[in-house]
């Protein structure tokens, strides 16, 4: 049994979608992020450093420079000739509206790039953003809205000095929805204070918004964070790895089989990563998840019985709009 078996997964839409393989290139545009530059912050989030995304790049090449070192990558070790540029590192939407759409040209104007997936905040995306977002889609690119949430429930975020609350996703959410602007959803996995039922609790929030993504990250503690100094003084005790297998499998068969998945486990590298030590090792854990899900006979989707899930049949459609 395969994983888009069990999952709807991103790279399995993108081949349906486009009938043959599209692969996610991580681009570094050199941003900042509010959470650091004092507008809501100093420091950033406790989990952060985003190093974790491009530990080796302190002065990033520019945005053409990066697609074409990524695909010469990516062409050797997956044979895969179309792309879509992921714009990562720290808060992707958080400059001036012209800059932005310069660095999405750059970007678009590759002609094997199909589209581009922007990672940012909630409270990071006004409507000029969006229409931007938005015109680019209408153009006939691929485009996402990747919103970093990580939990719903404000006190979580709270403790790892997000610097914003659960409304300003809600205030984001709707207003791309009202632009018709699909949006992958990130949820972390194993913050301070929550376990098993905070983590369904916060996909059925969100599920009961309404999105067309999600990505899973279990909470790994690296290098250079306020995280490392609360794991080190035992404040902060990871995830074991079933455990969060059996979390992850959880959250899966409590989602609509029409959202799909772009990611149900995430990593760092051994360079930086202190605890835990598998969140080094993907593949182990997307095994495990595939596993869990054929041990239950289950897959995606197979337990909606959540009362915040009636509504989210509704939602999901807005699919087609993609593509």
């Amino acid at each position: 049994m395969a994983l888009s078996e069990v999952i709807n997964t991103f790279v399995q839409d993108l081949l349906r979608r486009y009938g043959e393989r599209v692969h996610k290139l991580a681009i570094n545009a050199g941003f900042t992020c509010p959470n650091r530059d004092g507008n809501k912050g100093l420091g950033g989030c406790t989990f952060c450093n985003n190093a974790t995304f491009n530990p080796n790049t302190r002065q990033p090449p520019s945005v053409s420079e990066q697609i074409a070192a990524g695909r010469q990558v990516v062409q050797r070790r997956t044979g895969a000739r179309r792309y879509i540029a992921y714009f990562q590192a720290y808060t992707n939407t958080y400059a001036d509206v012209r800059h932005l759409a310069e660095l999405y040209r750059q970007a678009l104007s590759e002609p094997d790039v199909v589209g581009i997936s922007v990672g940012t905040r909630p409270d990071c995306v006004p409507d000029q953003v969006l229409d931007l977002l938005v015109g680019l889609k209408e153009k006939g690119h691929e485009v996402w809205l990747e919103l970093g949430l990580q939990s719903a429930r404000d006190d979580a975020l709270e403790r790892v000095n997000r610097g914003h609350g659960f409304a300003e996703y809600q205030d984001a959410m709707r207003r791309a929805q009202l632009r018709d602007l699909p949006v992958c959803t990130h949820l972390i996995v194993g913050l301070p204070g929550e376990g098993r039922a905070e983590a369904l609790y916060s996909l059925e929030r969100v599920l009961a918004l309404g999105v067309e993504g999600l990505k899973l990250h279990p909470l790994h503690v690296v290098k250079g964070t306020q995280l490392a100094n609360q794991w080190r003084r035992g404040d902060y005790l990871p995830l074991a790895v079933e455990d969060y297998i059996s979390i992850a499998a959880d959250m899966i068969e409590r989602t609509p089989a029409e959202v799909i998945y772009h990611r149900a486990t995430g990593t760092a590298s051994e360079q930086l990563l202190l605890a835990p030590d598998w969140c080094s090792k993907k593949w182990m854990v997307l095994n495990g998840i595939e596993a869990e899900l054929k041990r239950r006979g289950s897959s995606q989707g197979t337990k909606l019985e959540s009362p915040f899930l009636d509504d989210c049949n509704v939602s999901v459609k807005r699919r087609a709009a993609i593509g």
